[in-house]
C-alpha cells in the first residue's frame, strides 16, 4: 500500500511537516514527562484511527523503556490498574481534547482541573500543545492513507 501523497517528497507538504515538527520540538523540551507525551500520542493516535502514528508512537515508547503491559492497556486505561492518577488525567484530557467532535461538549472543567491538580501551568500548556499537534499529525496521516508497520525508532532523527 502506497500513501496518496508522499508527505516528505512534495514541496509543500516537506515545509509544512517542518514547521509542525519544530512545534513538537518545544512539548519535548518541556517538563511533561516523556511517558506522558508517549501515552496521549498513542490514545489520541488510537481514536483517531492513525495506524501510522499508533506504530510510530508505541515503538518509540517500548524503545524508552514503557512495558508491553502499559502500551497493551492505554485504549482501556480506566479500567488499567498500571497508569498513575497524572497519567490517568493526561488521558482523560486527551481523549476529550480529541474526541471534539463527537458531541461531547469539547473538555469538561472536570477533566481540565484535575489535569491541574497534575501539572504545573507550563506543563498544561505542554499538554495541551502535544494534544493539538499530535490530532494534526493524526489527521494528515489518516487524510493520505499513510501506511503503518515499518516505522523503525529513530528514523525521523
Amino acid at each position: 500500500m502506497d500513501a496518496r501523497l508522499n508527505l516528505f517528497g512534495n514541496p509543500v507538504a516537506a515545509k509544512f511537516l517542518k514547521h509542525i515538527v519544530s512545534a513538537g520540538k518545544v512539548v519535548a523540551d518541556s517538563t511533561l514527562p516523556a511517558a506522558t507525551r508517549e501515552l496521549v500520542n498513542i490514545r489520541a493516535s488510537q481514536i483517531n484511527g492513525c495506524s501510522f502514528c499508533t506504530d510510530m508512537h508505541t515503538k518509540d515508547a517500548a524503545h524508552a523503556g514503557e512495558t508491553s503491559v502499559r502500551l497493551n492497556l492505554i485504549a482501556t486505561w480506566r479500567e488499567a490498574t498500571v497508569f498513575t492518577e497524572a497519567e490517568r488525567a493526561a488521558l482523560e484530557l486527551a481523549e476529550q481534547g480529541t474526541r471534539i467532535a463527537d458531541a461531547t461538549g469539547g473538555v469538561t472543567d472536570e477533566a481540565w482541573a484535575n489535569a491541574a491538580k497534575h501539572y504545573d501551568e507550563d506543563q498544561l500548556a505542554a499538554l495541551v500543545s502535544n494534544i493539538a499537534l499530535i490530532n494534526a499529525f493524526n489527521r494528515l496521516n489518516v487524510v493520505v492513507q499513510q501506511p503503518a508497520g515499518d516505522y523503525q525508532v529513530g528514523q525521523f532523527g
